[in-house]
């Protein structure tokens, strides 16, 4: 889906003042000749720190085949984004003058926000219609705002999950070949819903025999393994109800992704009420501040254990 290149600038001298030698004032815990002195950016590990909604922007590059959400601009135009589009185009305008813009879109540098944000301003300059082409974004000098600098922060990010990609083709007069092109798009889609009232938690089912609960957490990753250590020493099996297991967890764009195995024959609708008790267990787990002791240690190693790291 996202491939990973770095972005690099010639090196410059260090600004007078700024011994190479020294730790970058980055925090990154480079020595500035290493890290912003080299011309080296180093990767943004939370691309979509600051934006609302954070958790469902990750899953939404991520996660969700298809869905939507609205965002604002900061000077008023209003911009309908999608998890993903045909053949993986970053944007599109419709003759309408709608900018449809995607999150699933091939990144280039090593900050998805400046990707899609420069995608985003070059549709902004495009004329309806027509195609977007936001061009090498992880190149000197031709990268365009992060998402942060261009939208507005105030606006609520409300997301809907789609069964199919018809969304695609809203407003339009599709060929048989666009409509051909749908159909075997479709054929991919894993059913997926997202929890009402509770942020960033996603039902999914891949089989018949099993589906899932994966849910995208706001916290710091330490400060989550420590509430779910101490819920899981405290002989809290960390479950959602009879015939479900914690399967692990996974990293995903500098947040924790918690998934459960859940049976396949229960309704996304009869996970709701699991999953909101389980979310106040939590929350009771994540007020506590004292240090582990040695049981929850060991429930926190156990836990650690189970997590990979997407990206």
């Amino acid at each position: 889906m996202a491939s990973r290149k770095r972005s690099s600038a010639p090196a410059t001298a260090a600004p007078e003042g700024i011994n190479p030698k020294a730790p970058c004032f980055c925090g990154s815990g480079r020595r500035y000749k290493h890290c912003h002195g080299s011309g080296y950016a180093p990767p943004v590990t939370r691309p979509f720190e600051g934006l609302p909604g954070e958790p469902d922007w990750v899953a939404l590059r991520e996660l969700v085949p298809a869905a939507t959400a609205s965002v604002r601009t900061t000077d008023g135009r209003e911009v309908t984004l999608a998890s993903v589009l045909p053949g993986g185009v970053p944007a599109l305008v419709r003759a309408s003058g709608e900018i449809v813009l995607a999150v699933q879109l091939q990144a280039s540098s090593d900050d998805v926000s400046r990707d899609i944000g420069t995608a985003l301003a070059a549709a902004l300059e495009a004329p309806a219609g027509a195609p977007v082409d936001p061009g090498p974004v992880g190149a000197a000098g031709s990268a365009g705002p992060r998402l942060q600098e261009i939208l507005d922060l105030t606006a609520p990010f409300e997301v809907t999950v789609h069964e199919d990609f018809g969304f695609w083709l809203e407003g339009t007069e599709p060929a048989a070949a666009a409509r051909a092109g749908l159909e075997q798009a479709n054929q991919a889609i894993l059913p997926t819903v997202r929890l009402p009232g509770l942020d960033a938690a996603y039902w999914v089912r891949p089989g018949q025999e099993r589906a899932h609960l994966r849910w995208v957490r706001p916290e710091p990753e330490e400060k989550l393994l420590d509430a779910l250590a101490r819920l899981r020493a405290a002989g809290d099996p960390i479950l959602l109800g009879e015939g479900t297991r914690y399967a692990g967890a996974f990293r995903a764009l500098g947040l924790v992704v918690p998934v459960w195995d859940l049976p396949a024959d229960a309704p996304a609708e009869d996970w709701v009420g699991p999953a909101t008790e389980f979310q106040g267990r939590l929350e009771r787990a994540l007020t506590v501040t004292d240090p582990l002791d040695a049981d929850e240690r060991r429930a926190r190693a156990g836990l650690l254990s189970r997590q990979v790291t997407l990206r």
